[in-house]
Parts: structure tokens; C-alpha cells; sequence
């Protein structure tokens, strides 16, 4: 690793002092050379290297190699591919003079031929054979087969998913780049593997490696040409290299003419070389972190607040520490676009150590005057040195096309901080956002008591319904606000029906205080944006409906290619909203943008269940009617693990405490590692269509079946704690919640059958407390806050259910 670090000395040594003939090296540890001593003792004339054989990375482009060769040079360069899981290399491509030499050579070099005994195949999504066109390459062969992990054995024959992404053209396979490196960024297609070719054949960069930071910033790491030589060639830098400021806006200005915009890189990070992995490869992580660092140490220099935002402005859009910013400049008019607003809003909030949830619109409408004086009314005066000065200096001469301007606004563009609310949902989940705690999602209500004995008779009655005109199967949404306006709601239920129709009900009278009409039947349950203005919900003609929560109004209309049957899951963090559809794919929406950040197909089988993330790990957890559960990351939709079984999944999974359950029409109840592996199961007497949901306190979980059972299992092993048999089927989640508002102390869950009866439980043992039974079928599933619970039934009717105690006769 010494030599991999000193170029010259190491060329010395290899090409000079031993005179190696054969030279098998990845083309990142090959460009630390750099050009200079790459033609004149690499590829001279006189070298002595006979193969040089270019793996482990993408091959560089024939003008590139072109570049490096003396034109005498008479080395032969081979492209060779493969993967340890196979023994290594599989496969070899004798790159041919003429493609060197050619004035217009292609842009990539073929993987070339299977070496001996080995089976190579191209597959697509679905597994099957590609002749023509993209898909994943598969390894194997009868005797070209490593044992991985714990494996003793291995069937002959296994081909080996790659993860590595080819076209087939003319019977030749052509690299296009590990599966998550091909991202959605803007709604569009990207490969970072291409985009980083490109940049390396510009003139100015010598080497280059693209990646993206915390999974949203597109970041170019260049080794400018002449850094890289006078690295290679001399401890003493050359007077004449230009100044970094120079070439970065050099190379950004080329790029965003050769580029579309969504594919132009954030930033681009100067480095004097690239890190290298002690297998020669690009070191992406610590590139990352010398970026992090970077980045930490230039807004910690920035004082106060307005220099912070200064900061941020600059480098979200790609400008020079020294290029003044006039105050009524807009972001987009001086060159920004919504995905770097974004960027930016994260920095400036994550800087602070405060949060906004109007910060983004009031960057991509307003002023920089207007973001600084949103920003300092967010933090406190003891916190901010900076005072809103009506400063009106401009730029003495500002570039031409970077300083954007804009008739300032006569209007306040912001408003006042939205209050907190809290939304409750099936399973017990509750996520709270602009309260006294951090936003977050949990899964159970906090308890007010520990004493947990039966200390009253509790009954369940009705307490108000409101008629949908159809069917009710989906679940309730209850919202709490904190709001001190009277024409504002305290707390209000939303639920869709098969009528088409969406109602929004105060859940203490049932009121109706609006009704929204969308194009087919609902089924899914709503959810609610981060920002709290939206309600999103799911409908049979395939779009999801994203509606202003106090009016019901459609503010966008994302369609899928089907019907959508899942619940919207809402990431606390980054405002995204994920959710399923018949089509087979999990989109991952931004409201705000009103753009799809990506979407990923499920490997076969429509999403009826709904998506369940975990957003302090970044991970979402999908399962399709296809038998798989898949573990994606949160920011790229890319897959971390999967697990599939031979029958569907209509059941939702839940996690808690690093594991994952789901139920399973086999009857299973399934739980998995974090890493996909089974950990238990545990068999059921029917299918399982109710989603698991968790009492965190008892370290258990509860979960029902077509068997007409509730179960309640351990968390640690699956064993029994024990069972209640209800009078149907039990297709509704359980909702578990603290009896103390309805005068009951300790824990209690619900849980409804098909036959219409609501059952209310003691957690600890299953015993029954109190039950009711509605006029017609139950498929929702119920929800509990304070007294009241709420639930759908196929009579038509939402129901609204009061839940009182009264003490024991002596």
C-alpha cells in the first residue's frame, strides 16, 4: 500500500529495476501513474510489459487507453471480468489494435468471452434468458463454483447472481454498472458508472469517481490532469497549474453541456488522488468522508447565520467561496433547480440544528432575504449574531448568467410555523411531528399506568356513524392537532370507501367536515405528509391522491400503472412518501417536488401489503403477492436483502427491535434477522392476512388468522404466550393502547372478526374485557385514541365507538 502511494517509485521498480512483462492491476491504481509515466514507461515504445490486463473496475474507454499508449507501444491490453463468488476472473477481451487506434473508437470495451468451464447468462428482472438488450449477469459452471459463507456444499451447476448490469448487443455483453449505481434521480434514469466515464474523458481530469452522499448528493471526485502529474512527477506543484477554483467551474461548465441537468453532479470534489482499497479499488467511503469533513469544516467557519446560509447558497449551486450573492437573488433564477433546493434546505436545517416545514418552498419562491429572515425567526436571538440588515450591495461585476434576480415579493412568504399534530394508524402506530419530541414514528401509545389489575367493568357502545354510501374496508386515520384555531379540528378521523368517496370526521361527534369524491373505490388506508397540509390515499384506478387536509382539494395526482390497494407509509426524516401498487413496483413520492424519487419492482406479484419503514436505519421493508419481502434502502429503493416464500404475502410487515414480522397465507408467522435470515416462524391454523403489531413492554406481539384465533407470540423465539378464539375469521390488524382514558388501567388491545364483532382484550393474558358486534362484516381494522374507536364496516358505515368504565360492584 506504501508503493500504491508513490507512483514514481513504484513505476521505477516495476518497469525499470525488474522489468515486468505481465501486469494485471485494476485502471484506478493504473491512472495513479498518471499520463506522463504511463506513455513514457508503462506504454512506451521499449516497454517491457507484454499483458496488461485491466479488472475489478469498469474498463476505461478505448480513447482513453489510446491516450496513454506510445504510438510504437506493442503491449497487449486485455478487458477481464469476473466475481469471487466464481473463483474470480470468468471472463476476457483481447482489446484489438484497430479499436485503439480507430478515430471514432466506442465509448465502452466488451467483458469478451467465458474462459474455460464457465457458463455466463444475462437475465432480466423476471429471470429470464437475455439475447438482446439489459439485464444481470449470471456466473457458474460445473466446476467454477466458490462455497460462501456458511455453505458446505453447493449444487453443480449454481449460477451466481453478479449485481453487475450488462447490455447484449451483437452476442457481446457491454458493462453498464452494478445494480446500485443505476439510481432515479429527478425521476430519471442515471448510471453513475457512465457518468463517471464521461467525466474522465474530458481533458482536465486524469481520474475520477462519482458516488452519491447520504444517498441524495451527486458528487464527482476529480484528480485534475495537472495535480495528478505533478503528484506523479515532483513533491514541488507547478506555477502553472490552474487554481482549483478555476478548474472546477471549467469542468461543471462542460458538464452541463454535455449532460442533462438531472445528471450533473452537485459538487465536484478536487482530490490530489483517489483513495484506494487494499485490492486497488476506488475507496468510495473514504472519499465520502474527506467530503463530510470538507463540508463540516467550511460551515463551521462560516460565523453567523447569514454566512452559514451564504455557504450553503454557494455550494448548492456550484459557486466560488468568493462570488457575491445579491439579497434578492432567487435560487432558481440564479441557476438552482428543485432537487439542489432540497440540498439545501437539508444543510442549512441540519447546520442549525433546527426544523422548518415551509423552508423549501420559501427557497424556491423567495428571496435570499426571504430564506435568512424565515431562518432567523426559527432560532432564538441569544442563538443568531447575525441582524436582518436591508442590505442592498450588489456584486461588483457578477458573473454573467449565475446571479439570478427577481421582482421581490410585496407579500409575506412565509407563514407562521405550522403547529405539531400527531397521526395514529393501524397496528398502533403513531407518528408525531412538531410536538415537544423529535418527529418520529412509533408503535405503541405511551402508558400511564404499571398497576395492571382489573379494577373496573368496561363497556363498548356506540358512540357515532357516519354513512359512506358503500363498503368501508379500509382502516381509519386519526389526526390530532395542537392548533389554537377554532375552524381547526382538535382531532379528526379520515377513511376512504368503496363509494369512491373520502371522508374527513371530528372524531368526537362524527361530524362530517369534508368529503372528497376520487375515481374509483378505496380500499388502502390514508396517510399523512410530513408537513401535516396532505392526505394521501390510495385508489383502485390507480393513482394516489395526494388532498389538502383541511379541504379534501387533489393538490397532485401521482399515477401507478395499477390499482393501489397499500397504505402510504410517510418517512418522518426526508417528508417521502412510499407505497405499493398492483403494478408490481413501490414508488417513493415526494410531495413537495411532486416528482417520483424511484421506484423499484418487487420481483414479480402486485404490492397489496403496505411498505413499513424504519427511518433511523433507512430501511423500508416491501413484501408482494409474489412471495417476496424485500429490504430496500430508504433514500435509493435499492435492494439490501430479500426473502421470499412460495406463497404471497398480503399481510404487512412490522419491525421492532432489529427484527421483522410478517404473516403469510401458508399460515406462517414469519420472522426475519435484519440481515434476512429466519429466525422463527410459527404455524397458524389458516391463512394469515392481519398484520403483526408489537407491545413493546411485554416483548411480544400479536398478530391474527383465517383460523379465527388472535395469537400473541414472544418476540425472542415465536413460542406461544397465548390465544383467543373470536367468533369469525380474523383478517384486521390488532391495535394495542392504555386503557387509562376510558377508565381502565393497564394494557388492552383490539382486534375485530369478519363477522362484525369488536373485541376488546386484557394484553397480558388474552382475557375478554368487553366486546360489541356491528350490523354487517368487518375488514378494517380498528383505531384507538382516548375513549373512542374507530373502525370501518361493509354496511356502509364508519363507526365511531366509546369505550367506558364503570367501577365493580363490592
Amino acid at each position: 500500500m506504501v508503493m500504491k502511494k508513490m507512483p514514481n517509485r513504484l513505476a521505477r521498480l516495476l518497469f525499470k529495476d525488474h522489468r515486468t512483462t505481465v501486469l494485471q492491476v485494476t485502471p484506478t491504481l493504473l491512472m495513479r501513474f498518471g499520463p506522463r509515466i504511463l506513455q513514457q514507461d508503462v506504454l512506451s515504445s521499449s516497454s517491457s510489459v507484454r499483458v496488461l490486463a485491466l479488472g475489478g473496475e469498469a474498463c476505461p474507454p478505448p480513447a482513453l487507453l489510446s491516450s496513454w499508449r506510445h504510438e510504437d507501444n506493442k503491449t497487449c491490453i486485455y478487458n477481464i471480468y469476473g466475481v469471487t463468488e466464481v473463483s474470480c476472473w470468468a471472463c476476457c477481451y483481447k482489446i484489438p489494435e484497430s479499436l485503439l487506434l480507430s478515430i471514432n473508437p466506442p465509448s465502452s470495451v466488451p467483458l469478451g468471452a467465458p474462459l474455460m468451464e464457465t457458463v455466463v447468462e444475462v437475465r432480466d428482472e423476471h429471470g429470464c434468458i437475455v439475447s438482446e438488450g439489459e439485464g444481470q449477469v449470471f456466473i457458474g459452471g460445473e466446476d467454477r463454483v466458490c462455497l460462501l459463507d456458511g455453505e458446505d456444499t453447493a449444487v453443480p451447476g449454481t449460477k451466481r447472481a453478479t449485481g453487475d448490469w450488462v447490455t447484449v448487443k451483437d452476442n457481446q455483453l457491454y458493462y453498464l454498472g452494478r445494480r446500485d449505481r443505476i439510481i432515479k434521480r429527478n425521476g430519471k434514469r442515471l448510471n453513475l458508472d457512465s457518468l463517471q466515464q464521461l467525466i474522465l474523458s474530458l481533458p482536465q481530469v486524469q481520474a475520477c469517481a462519482v458516488g452519491l452522499y447520504e444517498g441524495l448528493r451527486l458528487l464527482a471526485f476529480v484528480v485534475s490532469s495537472a495535480a495528478g502529474d505533478q503528484m506523479a512527477a515532483s513533491a514541488f506543484p507547478s506555477g502553472s497549474a490552474q487554481p482549483d477554483a478555476d478548474v472546477t467551474s471549467l469542468i461543471l461548465k462542460q458538464l452541463s453541456l454535455l449532460l442533462p441537468s438531472h445528471s450533473v453532479p452537485d459538487a465536484l470534489v478536487l482530490v490530489p488522488e483517489l483513495s484506494l482499497t487494499p485490492h486497488g479499488k476506488v475507496d468510495m467511503e473514504a472519499l465520502m468522508r474527506t467530503y463530510s469533513r470538507q463540508r463540516g469544516l467550511r460551515f463551521s467557519q462560516a460565523g453567523d447565520l447569514k454566512e452559514t446560509l451564504l455557504t450553503g447558497w454557494q455550494e448548492a449551486l456550484g459557486l466560488p467561496g468568493d462570488v457575491s450573492i445579491d439579497e434578492q437573488s432567487n435560487f432558481l433564477f440564479a441557476g438552482g433547480d428543485s432537487l439542489k433546493a432540497l440540498h439545501l434546505c437539508e444543510d442549512i436545517l441540519s447546520s442549525m440544528g433546527v426544523s422548518s416545514s415551509n423552508l423549501l418552498e420559501i427557497i424556491l419562491d423567495g428571496t435570499f432575504s426571504d430564506v435568512l429572515h424565515h431562518l432567523t425567526r426559527l432560532v432564538p436571538p441569544e442563538e443568531s449574531s447575525t441582524s436582518i440588515a436591508k442590505s442592498k450591495k450588489r456584486p461588483a461585476s457578477p458573473p454573467t448568467g449565475i446571479i439570478g434576480k427577481r421582482a421581490h415579493k410585496s407579500t409575506e412568504l412565509e407563514e407562521e410555523e405550522k403547529p405539531g399534530f400527531k397521526v395514529v394508524r393501524r397496528a398502533s402506530e403513531v407518528m408525531e411531528v412538531n410536538t415537544r419530541k423529535a418527529d418520529r414514528t412509533e408503535t405503541l401509545q405511551v402508558f400511564g399506568g404499571k398497576d395492571l389489575s382489573r379494577s373496573a367493568n368496561m363497556s363498548l357502545s356506540l358512540s357515532w356513524s357516519s354513512d359512506t354510501g358503500r363498503c368501508v374496508d379500509a382502516s381509519p386515520v386519526i389526526v390530532l392537532r395542537d392548533s389554537q384555531r377554532s375552524d381547526v379540528p382538535k382531532a379528526a378521523v379520515l377513511i376512504g370507501s368503496h363509494s369512491h368517496r373520502v371522508q374527513a370526521l371530528d372524531l368526537v361527534s362524527g361530524n362530517l367536515l369534508w368529503e372528497r369524491v376520487l375515481g374509483d373505490r378505496i380500499e388502502a388506508s390514508a396517510a399523512v405528509s410530513r408537513c401535516g397540509s396532505l392526505v394521501v390515499v390510495g385508489c383502485y384506478d390507480g393513482g394516489v391522491y395526494f388532498l389538502c387536509s383541511d379541504s379534501g382539494e387533489t393538490r397532485w395526482l401521482f399515477k401507478t400503472g395499477n390499482a393501489v390497494k397499500s397504505s402510504p407509509a410517510v418517512d418522518p426524516v426526508s417528508g417521502l412518501v412510499v407505497v405499493g401498487s398492483h403494478d408490481g413496483h413501490v414508488y417513493a413520492l415526494n410531495p413537495q417536488l411532486q416528482l417520483c424519487v424511484w421506484k423499484h419492482h418487487c420481483g414479480g406479484g402486485a404490492v397489496f401489503s403496505s411498505p413499513h419503514l424504519l427511518a433511523t436505519h433507512r430501511r423500508l421493508y416491501a413484501a408482494s403477492l409474489g412471495g417476496q419481502l424485500l429490504c430496500l434502502d430508504l433514500d435509493s429503493g435499492h435492494v439490501v436483502w430479500s426473502y421470499c416464500r412460495d406463497t404471497p404475502f398480503f399481510s404487512s410487515p412490522n419491525s421492532f427491535c432489529g427484527h421483522v414480522v410478517i404473516g403469510s397465507v401458508d399460515g406462517s408467522i414469519c420472522c426475519l434477522r435484519d440481515t434476512g435470515e429466519l429466525l422463527w416462524q410459527f404455524l397458524t391454523e389458516g391463512p394469515v392476512f392481519s398484520s403483526p403489531c408489537f407491545v413493546p413492554e411485554q416483548q411480544t406481539l400479536l398478530c391474527g388468522s383465517h383460523d379465527g384465533r388472535l395469537y400473541c407470540l414472544n418476540c425472542a423465539d415465536g413460542s406461544l404466550v397465548w390465544t383467543f378464539q373470536t367468533t369469525g375469521k380474523v383478517y384486521s390488524t390488532p391495535c394495542v393502547f392504555d386503557g387509562f382514558a376510558a377508565g381502565q388501567k393497564g394494557v388492552l388491545v383490539g382486534v375485530a372478526s369478519t363477522d362484525g364483532t369488536i373485541w376488546i382484550l386484557d394484553v397480558r393474558d388474552g382475557q375478554i374485557v368487553t366486546s360489541h358486534t356491528l350490523p354487517g362484516e368487518v375488514f378494517s381494522s380498528p383505531v384507538v385514541w382516548g375513549n373512542v374507536l374507530v373502525i370501518g364496516c361493509r354496511n356502509d358505515y364508519v363507526y365511531g365507538l366509546n369505550l367506558k368504565s364503570e367501577p365493580k360492584d363490592v
